[in-house]
């Protein structure tokens, strides 16, 4: 639950780690610019998906921290195990922190089981981010929304 907390803060302008405020961007110049994209892969197969991701930042700024949003077409079965840094804030929703980015660097990958209500031949993967930390602009939003059909083939999409 507190991961839901720090979600939400941040996606209210103030985030909260280990009781100190996020540093204040100042009310001067220009803000600075990160360009976040997540790659990775899907697999579904008898309505048990797995997405491996990484997020990467293309710079030129470092991100304290973002969200990326992972939404099913399909709800979610009410049992999950999430891993660190992921939170569940609906049915078909699952939102996981990437830790800090580095200026043109990865971040470290995670690993997302999720079980999907019922047997879907398909479901319809959106992912993109959520929030960032830092007050760092995303002006390129061509590689931080993905869209991806995943087929009930237990074979690998990649994105």
């Amino acid at each position: 639950m507190r991961m839901l907390a720090v979600l939400a803060a941040g996606a209210a302008g103030a985030v909260l780690v280990g009781g100190a405020s996020a540093p204040a961007r100042p009310a001067h110049g220009p803000a600075p610019e990160a360009d976040l994209a997540y790659h990775g892969q899907v697999t579904l197969a008898a309505g048990r998906a797995v997405v491996r991701l990484v997020a990467q930042n293309h710079g030129p700024s470092p991100v304290d921290d973002a969200t990326v949003r992972l939404r099913w077409s399909s709800r979610l079965t009410g049992r999950q195990s999430l891993p660190h840094r992921c939170a569940r804030p609906d049915a078909w929703t699952v939102l996981c922190g990437t830790g800090a980015l580095a200026a043109d660097g990865p971040g470290a990958e995670t690993v997302l089981r999720v079980r999907l209500e019922g047997t879907p031949s398909e479901v319809l993967l959106e992912i993109g981010t959520a929030w960032n930390s830092g007050g760092a602009v995303d002006g390129n939003h061509g590689n931080d929304r993905q869209r991806v059909l995943v087929l009930d083939t237990d074979d690998t999409y990649r994105f």
